[in-house]
């Protein structure tokens, strides 16, 4: 069994990165010739999403930086799964890197019952490029304008409403099985191959709500083919200020959202690691990338390989605490 101690199992992890053999050596051994070929950056969801937005943005000026082609390999699939093993496998020399986001770090090893890598033992930080609150947006047709409206329709109609999801195990899918418990109300999951094709159908009126990423549904919601009821987080939402926070309605617990963040594999040597933080954030941190991340609803993060550890260990202990209330599960 898996200890729950999630922090101290990932800083144990990044000392043993610190002291692996790839560490010692020639200082800047590795790094000095590095990078020798082509770098590829994995998504492991469709391109157009939000994932897919992060990397095209950040990869021309990483390969400007670098002085070699850098280059986006979309795998979707499986929550991200499918990319996360294709990044697992590679050779640990920092030509091959994942983006990744919340689920796939802190959810699915929990939720599915085979999970097919090990995020702790397989990857190593490089940094947390950006991040989104979730946001709970309804179906106009839906008779509910504030969580309190929607959890007394929920409650007067148990089993009607119906909550779109990016598929099983998506951050999407844990937010509504986090309404679910912590309101006590009936509602039905509808799991869907990625965010855009959900949101497409609670725009359509086929699904009632969706609780997805603010940076997916800002769009919709600024023109008003959704309505928003509440964002999911501590701090209102600079693109949509009107909207109040789940504390604000009640809901203190009800705290959900996303990061995409690049990885390694673990075997990556350090100073081929910071090499790659220091190109990605100053990649992030340029005006023009930043302007349109936040225009996306993002919040640009940028941190050290060391802080988004931290950020993985924290965020993974909460899932795992979220899981097992929602008593989700994921068969494969």
């Amino acid at each position: 069994m898996r200890s729950n101690n999630r922090p101290m199992k990932w800083a144990t992890f990044m000392l043993a990165a610190l002291l692996s053999p790839a560490s010692f050596g020639v200082p800047g051994a590795a790094a000095a010739g590095f990078p020798e070929k082509m770098i590829t950056i994995v998504v492991p969801y469709p391109a157009g999403s939000t994932a897919d937005a992060i990397p095209r943005l950040v990869g021309p000026l990483m390969s400007k930086s670098l002085g070699v082609p850098v280059i986006i390999e979309n795998r979707g699939g499986a929550n991200g799964s499918i990319g996360a093993v294709r990044v697992a496998s590679s050779p640990a020399d920092g030509h091959t890197i994942l983006l990744a986001t919340t689920g796939m770090l802190t959810i699915n090893q929990w939720i599915y019952e085979k999970p097919t890598y090990n995020p702790e033992k397989d990857f190593t930080p490089i940094t947390n490029g950006a991040s989104t609150p979730n946001i709970i947006v309804v179906n106009p047709s839906v008779k509910a304008s504030s969580l309190k409206e929607l959890v007394a329709l929920a409650k007067a109609e148990p089993g009607k409403l119906t909550f779109a999801s990016a598929g099983n195990g998506s951050t999407s899918h844990l937010c509504g099985e986090t309404l679910k418990v912590l309101e006590g109300i009936d509602a039905v999951h509808i799991p869907y191959q990625g965010a855009a094709p959900a949101l497409q159908d609670v725009v359509g009126g086929q699904v009632s709500m969706m609780c997805d990423n603010l940076s997916n549904v800002v769009q919709q919601v600024q023109s008003g083919a959704l309505r928003p009821i509440v964002v999911t987080a501590l701090e209102r939402s600079k693109q949509l200020t009107d909207v109040p926070t789940s504390p604000e309605a009640g809901s203190p617990d009800l705290l959900a959202g996303n990061w995409y963040g690049f990885v390694a594999p673990s075997a990556t040597p350090k100073d081929v690691i910071e090499k790659l933080n220091k190109c990605i954030v100053e990649a992030l941190r340029d005006s023009t990338v930043s302007a349109r991340l936040q225009s996306l609803g993002l919040t640009v993060i940028a941190d050290e390989p060391a802080k988004f550890g931290e950020t993985i260990a924290r965020d993974s202990a909460r899932m795992e605490n979220i899981v097992k209330r929602a008593k989700a599960k994921v068969f494969n």
